[in-house]
């Protein structure tokens, strides 16, 4: 065979592969804007129960024909803090059974039916979608256009491969070398399939060589094995720069795909003689369904194994993977760029909890501060300032960090509705920065009394408490609301707790004033008057973040 026809072979199969990708990427994609953020949301409020976990992996994988798109949505999910470290676990064992779909289509459709004679139709039904006003829906118009592409490149790709056979004429001698043609089998599975990212893709290239009797049974079946190994470099890459529970949720998917390939390929000759078992028909005339079978076998099987043992490998990978710091310095909040390009949805959903953490950090300078008020002994200073330095420092960190990070949610292929609940968390950490600053010259005030030696009666320290608590509870109330939607009636709450606080300074700014009249330090009684509005204005980020959540409807 000439160069040239070795290159033009080369070329097509090349092709072929390229489109087959980039359809089954559209149709993924597709299917997930379609759905809208449902199919996300899944994974957040997925209980606890493992069995739960393992079904909405395995559906949600069905749904959007992506095992990579799951668990790199469960890592990012796990970086996040929206789900636990046991739940993504059973997750990833679905996520791994719910990928065998793709090659039962491929095996159904892909060979058996002329479905391709349908395929240029179904695109250009597919694009109606996406550019007739009436019928408009981008997300499904993109799902059904990948269908088409999907098995025109098969088409292509099989034609591509019988029509230069004779280009391939190394495979059969690689095939005849026994065990060392499993081991070259199962470590080109691995690394092409790491390539591409895509074991279904994998899968029905193999489909479609062994249908053109260009692979056998056995090294077939040691390529799909292989996949399955390939496959984790999506969550791995998702957990660079994550967090130790992310890391662990990655590690556990290596772990369970590759003790699971390895099971399966020292046992390779009684597995495949099971599915010849339980498949009806001669290998030759249904080899399609013999893959599709052992793809799907291979893994149910591996789900069954350790789905029992979901808590020692949680306790397992902790072990293997420590910690992070608990009380870090310095703020990172990494745009997830691998999850982002598997859903627009993702980061916002990581944004929204970060959000809720930022709020937390603000409570707790609060709780530091009401400390200060409550303890006579003047040990604030001593106690808990540099504390409270670090705190308001690290809010400003935050606030940058997530700023930025937010923009870059903003790029993304979203609705109008997630674009305006991305403006809004823009506008919120602005005011719990501003509340961290506001805390911290409430400390600085309190400092100043212990340096200067301020005296001031009991009684007027006491009227303070409550106007503090009454700031502590619209603080808590933010706390608790920060990642819903504010209705009309807590709303008119946030409202009424704002003229409290607002009655109640100028009660207390009257008393100060009557203070200054008969006599008192003048120092010591303006600086109360500062420490009596500075904590109004906590009051007033506070009812700011409401209307702002309130806006989100």
């Amino acid at each position: 065979m000439h160069i040239s026809d070795i290159l033009s072979a080369g070329l097509q199969f090349f092709g072929s592969l390229c489109f087959l990708l980039f359809g089954m990427k559209m149709m993924s994609d597709g299917i997930q804007k379609s759905a809208g953020e449902k199919l996300q949301q899944a994974l957040h409020f997925m209980t606890g129960n493992r069995f739960t976990g393992f079904l909405t992996g395995c559906l949600l994988t069905m749904i959007i024909q992506s095992s990579g798109a799951t668990t790199v949505m469960v890592v990012s999910f796990v970086n996040a803090g929206l789900i636990e470290l046991s739940q993504a676990i059973a997750v990833i064992l679905g996520a791994n059974v719910g990928t065998t779909v793709t090659a039962w289509i491929v095996a159904l459709f892909g060979f058996n039916f002329q479905i391709s004679a349908f395929a240029i139709p179904l695109f250009g039904l597919g694009y109606l979608f996406t550019v007739v006003k009436k019928i408009k829906n981008p997300g499904l118009g993109h799902a059904v256009m990948g269908f088409g592409m999907l098995f025109v490149a098969l088409q292509w790709l099989s034609s591509a491969i019988s029509l230069n056979s004779s280009s391939m004429g190394f495979l059969p001698a690689l095939q005849n070398l026994g065990t060392a043609s499993l081991l070259i089998a199962f470590a080109t599975g691995v690394l092409l399939t790491a390539l591409i990212h895509s074991s279904s893709a994998m899968t029905a290239i193999v489909i479609t060589m062994a249908y053109n009797g260009i692979l056998s049974w056995e090294f077939s079946a040691a390529i799909v094995i292989g996949s399955n190994v390939g496959s984790t470099i999506d969550s791995i890459m998702a957990s660079f720069g994550a967090n130790a529970n992310a890391k662990r949720t990655s590690l556990v998917h290596v772990l369970f795909n590759c003790t699971t390939a390895l099971i399966a390929l020292i046992f390779i000759r009684p597995f495949t003689q099971f599915v010849d078992f339980i498949v009806p028909g001669e290998v030759s005339s249904s080899i399609t369904f013999h893959i599709a079978m052992l793809h799907s076998v291979f893994n149910i099987f591996g789900a069954l194994l350790f789905i029992p043992f979901v808590n020692p490998l949680c306790t397992l990978t902790k072990f293997l993977i420590k910690d992070d710091s608990s009380v870090p310095s310095v703020y990172k909040f990494e745009f997830p760029e691998l999850a982002a390009s598997e859903s627009p949805a993702i980061p916002v959903v990581a944004a929204q909890k970060e959000v809720g953490r930022m709020a937390d950090a603000a409570v707790q300078m609060f709780d530091r501060l009401q400390y200060g008020f409550s303890d006579r002994s003047g040990r604030f200073a001593a106690d808990h300032y540099e504390q409270l330095v670090r705190e308001e420092d690290f809010l400003d960190q935050m606030q940058e960090q997530l700023t930025k990070y937010l923009l870059r949610c903003a790029q993304l292929d979203i609705n109008d509705k997630v674009r305006g609940s991305i403006n809004m968390m823009i506008a919120i950490t602005g005011e719990l920065e501003s509340m961290s600053d506001d805390c911290l010259s409430i400390g600085v005030y309190l400092k100043r009394i212990t340096e200067k030696q301020y005296v001031f009666q009991k009684e007027d320290f006491d009227r303070l408490l409550p106007y503090l608590e009454l700031v502590r509870q619209f603080l808590q109330f933010i706390y608790k609301n920060i990642s819903k939607e504010l209705s009309k009636e807590q709303l008119e709450f946030a409202n009424e707790l704002e003229t409290q606080i607002d009655a109640e300074r100028k009660a207390l700014k009257k008393v100060a004033r009557k203070r200054l009249e008969d006599g008192a330090n003048v120092k010591a009684e303006l600086l109360y008057m500062d420490l009596v509005k500075q904590i109004e204005k906590i009051g007033d980020r506070c009812f700011g973040i409401a209307e702002q959540l309130a806006l989100t409807k």
